[in-house]
């Protein structure tokens, strides 16, 4: 991708494929502080605390982004789309850090 043809509508799936996972982040740990029986202030704790759970627990919240992808892309809206992937890799660096070196 060149970066001359960059315009708002990147820019625009960028901010969302960032914000979504973030926002989405604790509807994921209250379905699974229920689904385990869990109180969500325990599961929220180790969200906070734990490099590990937080690593997984955004990786699970990216997977939101298919959502957005995929009505972007039956939109035939491309540009925001492709701001959606860019965005979701945003999260890659820290996932590898925390899964795999840690």
């Amino acid at each position: 991708m060149n970066l001359r043809n960059w315009s708002r509508q990147h820019t625009f799936g960028l901010l969302i494929g960032a914000a979504s996972p973030l926002v989405f982040a604790p509807l994921i740990l209250f379905i699974y502080a229920k689904i385990q029986h869990f109180l969500f202030a325990q599961v929220w704790y180790k969200f906070i605390s734990d490099p590990n759970a937080t690593g997984k627990f955004i990786s699970l919240a990216i997977i939101i982004n298919l959502l957005w992808f995929y009505l972007f892309l039956n939109r035939e809206k491309y540009n925001f789309a492709m701001g959606i992937i860019l965005g979701s890799v945003l999260y890659l660096p820290y996932i590898v850090y925390v899964n795999l070196i840690l």
